[in-house]
């Protein structure tokens, strides 16, 4: 049903996006999008895109469910035939082409994302570049990486129901920082938003002073087990009031973090800005918000200190740039929100390496033994930073004997 439609609509209604010809008349053309989807600590959906130029590219789409039938079932007949190289025209085709039906955002945007970024990959493979060249240039060599400790003994167990007992108590917090820190990290990130043990109506959005003080002690056994050797900061998955995050900033300002992540839900840039202005914590959203227009409030109103895009998410390599461009003319900083795979993770490492407002790139994925099994024997990931590859396209290439072991 899906290919029937993008057909019609691709046959009668885009003539605006017809393909450019190269001045040889002779174009690449798109001859199969697929994905496959690896079972790793979230469901990293990869997106292939093969050409008729023999070169072929990946991407990554955020995980969300039925992603992959969007991309194969409704993009793939809407992109065959096209020129690759067209990144910024097929962008738009694939918003035009589902326009009115979540383009905007939610699933259809985060299909536009992987794509996207599997365009990227293939043109730089076909132009012999890599991505952080056809963006403009790099203005780093390396990329600073910081770590996602979870909730002290990792979030996945936690999900099953398999979470130890002493998994959100302050030493199994202070144990994880410093394995971290040892392994390179510069900033090391924690949840908050985790039990105490005791019986607590979450949906209030309220903090009583029990819960207020597990929070402080998990955040004082971490910079007591980190000192000054790397910065912490904290994520509240969007669960408190505004009245609750004032509260919690206010206690834990001895500690001076890094930043507060998600305190409040994110629809409500205006709520974010009241906060922002009534607490000495810099705080950082982004990661729930689709495409420049989903951060236009946040940075007109100066409603953060940091934005945190997700580049497989919120439209691709190209929209997270012009995200960092937007922010730049406020002086905000940028630090891409991060739970794929090697490929997202290396879409990243082109995005930090081109915009001067980048901070570091989320790492999401320290409890995947096999991560660097999927696209190389030797670590990516050195003392916490990622050098920037020279190769064509992403720079990296999935080893697909791994990857089917993890197959989903």
């Amino acid at each position: 049903m899906y290919s029937d439609f993008a057909e019609r609509l691709t046959t009668t209604m885009w003539q605006d996006f017809d393909r450019t010809p190269s001045r040889s008349g002779e174009t690449p053309e798109i001859t199969d999008v697929s994905t496959v989807v690896i079972d790793g600590n979230f469901p990293w959906t990869i997106v292939t895109i093969e050409t008729d130029a023999g070169a072929t590219g990946i991407g990554e789409a955020y995980p969300s469910p039925g992603v992959h039938e969007v991309i194969t079932d409704y993009f793939e007949p809407v992109l065959q035939g096209e020129n690759p190289l067209d990144v910024e025209r097929l962008y738009h085709l694939m918003r035009a082409s589902l326009s009115g039906r979540g383009s905007q955002q939610g699933i259809g945007t985060i299909a536009i994302s992987g794509i996207e970024l599997a365009l990227w990959d293939t043109a730089g493979k076909l132009l012999e570049q890599p991505v952080y060249q056809l963006l403009g240039g790099k203005l780093r060599e390396e990329i600073r990486l910081y770590a996602d400790c979870h909730a002290g003994e990792g979030m996945v167990e936690a999900a099953l129901n398999e979470q130890p007992t002493d998994a959100y108590e302050a030493e199994a917090y202070a144990s994880a920082a410093r394995d971290a820190v040892d392994d390179g990290f510069e900033i090391v990130k924690f949840d908050l938003d985790v039990p105490s043990g005791r019986d607590v109506d979450t949906l209030s959005r309220h903090l009583d002073e029990p819960e207020l003080e597990h929070k402080r002690r998990l955040v004082e056994a971490v910079t007591d087990a980190v000192g000054d050797e790397a910065e912490i900061a904290v994520d509240l998955h969007w669960n408190l009031s505004v009245e609750a995050a004032e509260r919690l900033c206010t206690v834990l300002e001895p500690y001076d973090l890094a930043w507060i992540e998600d305190p409040i839900p994110p629809e409500n840039g205006t709520a974010m800005t009241r906060l922002n202005r009534t607490v000495e914590q810099q705080l950082l959203t982004g990661e729930n918000r689709y495409g420049r227009h989903g951060f236009r409030d946040l940075v007109e109103q100066q409603s953060v200190a940091f934005v945190a895009p997700d580049i497989p998410k919120t439209g691709g390599i190209a929209e997270t740039k012009k995200i960092a461009e937007l922010a730049e003319t406020s002086y905000m900083t940028l630090a891409p929100h991060n739970i794929g795979s090697p490929v997202a993770t290396m879409a990243g490492v082109h995005i930090g390496a081109t915009v001067p407002n980048f901070l570091g790139l989320e790492f999401h994925a320290r409890d995947v033994p096999w991560w660097d099994d999927l696209v190389t024997d030797e670590p990516l990931i050195q003392d916490g930073y990622i050098e920037v590859p020279d190769d064509p396209g992403l720079g990296v290439e999935l080893d697909w004997d791994v990857v089917e072991e993890h197959r989903k």
